[in-house]
């Protein structure tokens, strides 16, 4: 029987589920609230610039007249002057010039203002009209698709809750079951037990009345065990019977919880975002043009106000869908933070939280497995395809609302005459023919879009619950044990190859080829690459294979840079350890930057030498890329967004939005400081990074100690000036901009004449550039002779 004490306890855990559950609800209630507020707020800011836009009209109309009266007052008023020829004679007078020119100048700026204001009339205030449209349009298809998926989310949870009450169910049967059967098993043992008394106790009587009792109460004897025998075999088949039921209601709730935490968390991480980004679909974009085209007539209207509409041209360059995405879910983190994982919550007593895959089960498991493993395979190429159409159409939209037609220069080139200028708008904007048929099919475009991006998401669901069952079913049954072997034996084969060197093969191979071939590539490390491509090199690398080697420039540039950032991604542990993770992240709060270096310096010179080699390596690289960031738009910033997940992982347990933004200025401080960060050559010795790509140990020294290019040249230096009249120098053109690492090294920039003396190193020579001697890297010039062949 369940006791009181176990059944108060199964009433708290079905509580405890239920405050969570309600808590959600209570969230998911929110961030509907929330995306109201916001839809609300943009319609508001839509009606008030509207509001502003046509009071402003209105006011430049009258400025206009104004203008209009002024100057014809005075020119009426010399029109009206009676000796014409003294008029004349006055005209050619600079001060009546002068002032002729400002009644023209004042005529001028009243067309210019009536121009305004019908731009303002006809095409800004329409702009805003349809933007107010656009986004209540889009909100409202987006909030459709929130509530199927909060909807689905909601389903997925009371799915557990059915599912564990199954398991309680059937637990207690199999407890009930088993304490009916204990009982059984005591009753046998006191029958038998009473039997052995009963023959022990028995008086002498006649020969033949005691024959026939003792027959007859053998004879009941045998019936009554009997009886409990085929009772305690009933129960104990029943206890087996309920024992397996429970069994396999506990793996059904396991693998429904494991489902259930995915599911949960898949929403709050990726759906919630993807909500808002169709929430704010276009809406950037379309305000961006209305604001350009207020820009563009201020800016013709009077360039003298540059200064004044500096801020606005700034606001406009800023609008961003993504950064105002994460400023929304930062205002209301304690909304779309996502809420604690579902734990396991154990039945009266059974701490088993682990899938059984002992038999009977353990066959129907490794079915099931093999069967949701079919299923993703189908459904992962399936929701793929649906992706790429998804971004596709995307595309497209994106096309549509970023057209650049708010330049209306062409409004304020006038000819000589004094007509009117309202027909110059005639062809802005809102007047064009093909508008109707534009906006039709912006929004068909639109309604595909949604389409699939609901597909897509479903899918996306169905395939997160599935995985998540898939991988517990895989863990449990040992095949994850397998694939670990091999994964193993196929990274040790990676640490072979590495191991002879300081920086390994693929990590050097990679910084190479990008830094002869891809400083200039745009969008490098953030643009995906060929996942064939990057599969093949990477499997090259791992047969110890250099397939970057030469000079060939075959490969595409973003695999390549793909494959250096899976490299440092599938490290079993990251470069920067996570037991130093809290003291570097604290001295990202450090204002003064040069002070952050310093105490980033202390903490990663207690690494070990290995490691502090192959940061020095890498992020001496990426101050280099960083440094071609007008061509290839990866400032330090943009690198550090990049490389801070795979560099450096959030330890569980923390904030992962707020703790990566924090890893990637950490990222970015390190790029930018990390000649002060890391030990130079001489305090740390090792391959240092070559600019042009290769590891550089500068010069063996007899002793076979790596020394720098400077030590190398003194051993030249003299050779040189007692022979400047016997050697003549060589001319050579820079290829790219450098500035030297120390003193000996000289800085110039791309296209300056230099002077070569005579080679130091096979990588350095001995030169002059604006009257100063020293060190020119042989990878950034080119030889005159080499031009003249």
């Amino acid at each position: 029987m369940t006791s009181p004490a176990k059944f108060k306890k199964d009433k708290e855990i079905i509580a405890e589920y239920d405050t969570q559950v309600k808590e959600i609800r209570a969230q998911l209630t929110e961030q509907m609230k929330c995306l109201d507020q916001q839809c609300e707020l943009r319609v508001q800011l839509l009606q008030d610039l509207q509001d502003f836009f046509r009071k402003k009209a209105e006011i430049e109309m009258d400025y206009s007249r104004n203008l209009e009266k002024l100057a014809e007052r005075f020119l009426a008023k010399t029109r009206s002057t009676k000796d014409q020829q003294f008029k004349k004679d006055q005209n050619v007078l600079s001060p009546v010039n002068c002032w002729n020119l400002l009644l023209n100048q004042v005529k001028r700026e009243s067309r210019d203002h009536t121009t305004l204001s019908d731009i303002y009339l006809n095409n800004i205030i329409p702009r805003f009209v349809q933007v107010s449209e656009d986004s209540g349009r889009l909100f409202k298809k987006s909030k459709e698709v929130g509530q199927q998926l909060q909807d689905d989310l909601m389903k997925v949870l009371n799915e557990l809750y059915s599912v564990m009450k199954t398991y309680h169910m059937y637990n207690a049967d199999s407890i009930s079951a088993q304490s009916k059967l204990k009982e059984a098993e005591k009753q046998e043992e006191k029958q038998i037990g009473k039997s052995v008394k009963q023959e022990d106790r028995q008086t002498p009587r006649s020969p033949d009345s005691t024959a026939n009792v003792r027959i007859e109460e053998k004879h009941v004897r045998r019936s009554s065990v009997k009886k409990i025998e085929k009772m305690k075999e009933k129960r104990q088949a029943k206890y087996t019977e309920n024992k397996l039921k429970a069994i396999k209601a506990r793996n059904e709730y396991l693998l429904a919880l494991e489902a259930t935490n995915a599911s949960v968390f898949k929403y709050y991480i990726h759906d919630l975002s993807d909500i808002i980004d169709c929430c704010d679909l276009g809406y950037h974009a379309s305000l961006n043009r209305a604001l350009r085209t207020f820009l563009s007539a201020e800016l013709n209207l009077e360039q003298s106000k540059h200064e004044g509409l500096d801020a606005i041209e700034n606001a406009v360059e800023n609008l961003d869908a993504t950064s105002d995405k994460q400023r929304l879910m930062e205002m209301y983190n304690n909304v779309f933070c996502p809420p604690m994982k579902f734990e396991f919550q154990p039945h009266m007593g059974d701490m088993a939280s682990q899938l059984c895959a002992q038999q009977p089960v353990q066959s129907e498991l490794v079915q099931r497995c093999q069967q949701l493993q079919s299923r993703l395979s189908t459904l992962k190429i399936e929701n793929e395809e649906v992706k790429k159409t998804m971004e596709a159409t995307l595309q497209t939209i994106q096309d549509i609302v970023t057209v650049e037609d708010f330049d209306v220069s062409d409004c304020f080139q006038y000819s000589n005459s004094m007509e009117s200028v309202k027909s110059t708008v005639s062809e802005t904007f809102m007047s064009k023919p093909s508008i109707a048929k534009r906006r039709a099919n912006q929004q068909e475009t639109e309604q595909f879009y949604f389409t699939k991006m609901k597909e897509y998401l479903e899918g996306r669901n169905l395939i997160t619950k599935l995985q998540a069952k898939h991988d517990l079913l895989q863990k449990t049954l040992g095949e994850s044990q397998r694939t670990d072997c091999s994964l193993a034996r196929r990274s040790s084969t990676v640490r072979k190859q590495d191991s002879s060197q300081a920086i390994p093969l693929v990590v050097e191979s990679c910084i190479r080829f990008i830094s002869r071939h891809g400083l200039q590539h745009e969008g490098i490390f953030r643009v995906s690459g060929s996942q064939v491509e990057v599969n093949d090199i990477k499997n090259a690398f791992e047969r110890g294979e250099d397939p970057l080697a030469g000079d060939q420039n075959d490969h595409d540039m973003d695999s390549i840079a793909g494959v250096l950032k899976l490299y440092f991604r599938g490290l079993e542990h990251p470069l920067f350890p996570k037991d130093i993770f809290h003291d570097l992240i604290a001295c990202v709060t450090m204002d003064n930057l040069q002070e952050r270096a310093v105490h980033i310096r202390k903490v990663l010179l207690a690494l070990p030498k290995p490691t502090l080699i192959i940061m020095r390596y890498l992020f001496a690289f990426l101050n280099h890329l960083s440094q071609f960031s007008e061509e290839n738009m990866m400032d330090p910033y943009n690198l550090a967004i990049c490389f801070g997940p795979s560099l450096m992982s959030v330890p569980e347990g923390h904030d992962q939005v707020s703790c990566q933004a924090h890893v990637n200025e950490l990222i970015k401080t390190i790029i930018i400081q990390h000649e002060n960060i890391f030990p130079n050559p001489r305090e740390l010795e090792g391959p240092i990074y070559s600019r042009g790509g290769s590891m550089e140990d500068y010069c063996d020294s007899t002793h076979g100690e790596t020394t720098s290019a400077e030590d190398c040249a003194q051993d030249v230096t003299a050779e040189h000036h007692t022979s400047d009249d016997e050697c003549e120098p060589i001319e050579a053109i820079a290829k790219f901009d450098y500035v030297g690492r120390t003193a000996r090294e000289l800085s110039f920039k791309k296209g300056a004449s230099l002077l070569l003396y005579q080679r130091a190193s096979d990588d350095w020579w001995e030169g002059r550039h604006n009257g100063i001697d020293g060190l020119i890297p042989h990878q950034y010039i080119v030889v005159q002779d080499t031009l003249i062949s």
